[in-house]
């Protein structure tokens, strides 16, 4: 196929698989707690660290990743401060980013098309670098989520039975966010900052449609998000439209097909 003759976008389908795996990992769980709206939070954080690595002279991604981090523990810090209003403290963080975004991105000498390609997407441009930063995180991500898989999965259930078996709690969310954080910084890369968040939960809700157990829905997320950027990749690169929309649009294609199919179903039983 002429698309495997070049080598960036060979990187590009590299970088895109693996962060079509990690997505869902982390979606599940966001979806389960009820915080969809984290990865938009920890994205203008992201973007936000973009400028200010950009400022500081270092890698954009390192500024992001580190800025990210501290938006993640902050988010888990006020929720616990507000438990009564866990989305306060998602709120707050948004905000933040917003401003911490317009403030750096007016300061710093970055191209627009710069900043322009980590808020949309720019999957074409990965680098090996940038392949090996997303295979690392992928690692770590994937690793410590098989060890806390169990606890993690009872607290975001329900959380006063977590603390009653004797898991703490406090751990298990601030390593929660942190990992969300990570996967968020990954993203960024593959659908923009702007579209991570719905690559995190779409493909979770196209699963969640087909009404299965826990493991089976998480396994066909996994297969939606990696058809998505498949079909996406190879949809954006025959017909010269921007990859990260056309990621997204593929995922949300599928979770409309999987929701008709599902409703003609119920309704002819």
């Amino acid at each position: 196929m002429e698309f495997f003759q070049y080598d960036f976008m060979q990187r590009a389908l590299a970088a895109g698989l693996i962060t079509a795996f990690l997505c869902p990992l982390i979606g599940i769980f966001v979806v389960v707690r009820r915080q969809s709206l984290i990865g938009d939070g920890l994205g203008h954080i992201a973007f936000a660290g973009v400028a200010a690595g950009h400022l500081a002279g270092i890698y954009p991604m390192a500024g992001a990743l580190l800025l990210t981090l501290g938006g993640a523990v902050g988010i888990e810090l006020t929720r616990r401060r507000h438990a009564q209003y866990s989305d306060m403290g998602l709120a707050i963080i948004f905000y933040a980013g917003v401003a911490m975004a317009i403030i750096f991105s007016t300061m710093t000498k970055m191209p627009s098309s710069g900043l322009l390609s980590f808020l949309f997407g720019s999957i074409v441009t990965v680098s090996l670098q940038d392949v090996g930063l997303i295979a690392a995180a992928g690692l770590l991500v994937s690793g410590i989520l098989f060890v806390w898989h169990k606890p993690l999965l009872l607290s975001s259930f329900n959380e006063d039975i977590a603390n009653v078996s004797g898991i703490d709690t406090g751990r298990v969310n601030m390593i929660f966010s942190i990992l969300t954080a990570l996967v968020v910084v990954v993203g960024m890369t593959i659908v923009g900052i702007l579209l991570v968040s719905a690559l995190m939960i779409v493909p979770v809700a196209a699963a969640h449609s087909l009404r299965l157990g826990f493991k089976a829905t998480l396994g066909w997320a996994v297969g939606f998000s990696v058809l998505s950027v498949t079909a996406g990749l190879l949809s954006s690169f025959y017909l010269d439209i921007a990859p990260g929309g056309t990621i997204v649009m593929t995922a949300i294609i599928l979770y409309v097909l999987i929701a008709v199919v599902q409703t003609w179903r119920e309704n002819k039983v």
